[in-house]
């Protein structure tokens, strides 16, 4: 289960500097005049980085065991 939840952890940081990297193209090639496209590059890096950020709760969670 961990190496799994590794892995997902490791995919959403790898989509999030994707869409991180792809929203920056967009804007640095001028050609998004309306930036459409550079908006849902950057809405996409928030939920990937939403979605990783919740994996690693995940994981902290199994690993500490509550606290108690």
């Amino acid at each position: 289960m961990n190496g799994f939840m590794l892995g997902v952890i490791i995919l959403g940081a790898l989509l999030t500097v994707g869409a991180l990297v792809r929203g920056l193209v967009l804007l640095a090639s001028g050609k998004d005049v309306s930036g459409e496209k550079q908006n849902r590059m950057m809405w996409y890096r928030i939920l990937f980085q939403g979605l990783t950020v919740l994996a690693v709760i995940i994981v902290l969670l199994m690993a500490g065991g509550g606290g108690d």
